[in-house]
């Protein structure tokens, strides 16, 4: 377990049956976007997992409230010091919980861990408005695509993990 707030609790996926929960909730998160995820070879991801989310560069976090299975969200490598937030995904009915919030902490501080210099991800602007905004609150900036998408209203953001020590005196 990584991090228990009150009846929230974020955890990595590692056992074969957590690999379950995170393909159900990465097809309820496809189902969700009512996109159709294939360009990104989305079944042979759901095949292949953990797949480009293995340790030691990438991570899969699950989010239960009260016992239940709330949540997930991915970390992949994917430059040199440089890697990328997936499937980001709350059900709906534990939405307002801040349960994405603390997802986001969560793979962020893993991403520090890792060693990655950046965190980058992209989302679907008219579908995605609230979590557009969660990124903002987070420090993340919108950035030129940093890879061929054929969905057209994605948007790239990046965010430092690199801490700033140095202080205006």
């Amino acid at each position: 377990m990584i991090e228990s707030v009150g009846m929230i609790t974020i955890r990595h996926a590692e056992a074969a049956e957590d690999m379950e929960i995170i393909r159900r909730l990465f097809r309820e998160y496809e189902a969700w976007t009512k996109t159709d995820l294939c360009f990104q070879g989305f079944e042979e991801e759901l095949a292949t997992l953990p797949g480009k989310y293995a340790r030691p560069g990438g991570r899969l976090l699950i989010a239960e409230y009260h016992g239940s299975t709330a949540g997930c969200v991915a970390l992949r490598p994917l430059q040199d010091e440089i890697c990328e937030m997936k499937r980001l995904f709350v059900r709906e009915n534990f939405r307002g919980s801040g349960i994405g919030r603390y997802l986001i902490t969560e793979i962020i501080e893993e991403a520090k861990k890792s060693g990655y210099k950046k965190i980058r991800l992209d989302s679907i602007a008219s579908k995605m408005q609230a979590a557009i905004a969660i990124y903002r609150d987070f420090g993340f900036y919108e950035i030129p695509p940093y890879y061929e998408n054929p969905l057209p209203d994605v948007i790239y953001m990046e965010k430092s993990l690199i801490v700033n020590t140095i202080t205006a005196k």
